[in-house]
């Protein structure tokens, strides 16, 4: 995949991306140009970060053309950014560990924001042990029209202000958005928080969250982030 363009140590950054973005689609979790992922590179792959392009199909993305963007937002090769480069940006740089951000409409947890989230700072109680160990806290960010530069600073702002590292927030009738230190590592926390709302919705009578003593136990053994 090597081009002149761009260093070769960043083809297996670009492969990484499309694998993940043909498993979210296959596995029902994208769906048609819905969802962006992005990649923060080291100084060796070239800097800056590689994002999807706009209205791109994370199901058939080419490596090829994932955007290439300078640390200011400037294009360096690729197609168009997608538009919530802006976001990307931002939570980067709030979070100094984290080397992908990943969004994307997961059904269940859009349908959650539709019928009504647990706690506008917490979407979700604490429900499952590895929602807890994995996912964190996961507040909401009233809806905006997609692309609003306006959610960036709300979600920084989140970032700033939270007790303990966040690693996800929802955006309002869009789906969610979560970092973490590589692709496949935010795509399990994906995974994570969408089956945690799928059981949340499929639960008729809704379950008792986990204790604060076993919640602090998961911290204690497993320094989990809620």
């Amino acid at each position: 995949m090597s081009h002149p363009h761009w260093p070769a140590t960043q083809d297996a950054v670009r492969a990484d991306i499309a694998r993940v973005g043909a498993s979210l689609f296959q596995r029902g979790l994208a769906h048609s140009t819905a969802g962006n992922i992005s990649v923060r590179l080291t100084a060796e792959q070239g800097g800056g970060f590689l994002i999807t392009p706009t209205d791109a199909c994370l199901g058939f993305l080419d490596p090829a053309q994932l955007a290439w963007v300078g640390e200011d937002g400037g294009a360096l090769g690729g197609a168009r950014a997608s538009k919530t480069l802006t976001l990307h940006r931002r939570i980067y740089a709030a979070t100094p560990d984290a080397h992908c951000v990943l969004h994307t409409h997961s059904t269940h947890l859009v349908a959650l924001t539709l019928q009504g989230v647990w706690r506008s700072d917490d979407i979700l109680p604490p429900l499952t042990p590895y929602q807890v160990m994995k996912v964190g806290h996961v507040p909401l960010v009233p809806y905006r029209v997609p692309g609003d530069a306006g959610v960036a600073d709300e979600v920084a702002a989140l970032i700033a202000q939270a007790r303990r590292p966040l690693r996800a927030v929802m955006l309002e009738r869009l789906g969610p958005t979560v970092w973490h230190d590589s692709p496949g590592s935010a795509m399990a926390l994906l995974e994570e928080l969408e089956e945690t709302a799928r059981l949340w919705l499929l639960t008729e009578r809704r379950p008792d969250p986990l204790t604060d003593a076993q919640v602090d136990d998961l911290r204690s053994r497993f320094n989990a982030p809620w």
